[in-house]
């Protein structure tokens, strides 16, 4: 991910219900919503996004069934 502070969002994403995220020079995440890109933003710092990462990509956010 590019450290530029630049806000992306997935380029599969639909046009609605996104987030974007930015990577920021100096470290850290930010998190805000594609629709309200005036609206609050979240932010984490790195240990904190990759363990997110990590546990999407361990299932732990998968819906039952």
């Amino acid at each position: 991910m590019t450290r530029d502070g630049q806000f992306r969002k997935a380029s599969g994403s639909e046009t609605t219900g996104c987030v974007e995220v930015a990577a920021m020079p100096g470290g850290g995440i930010r998190v805000r919503d594609s629709k309200d890109r005036s609206g609050p933003v979240l932010s984490y710092d790195d240990p904190e996004w990759a363990a997110f990462v990590q546990a999407i990509k361990d299932g732990n956010f998968d819906l039952p069934g």
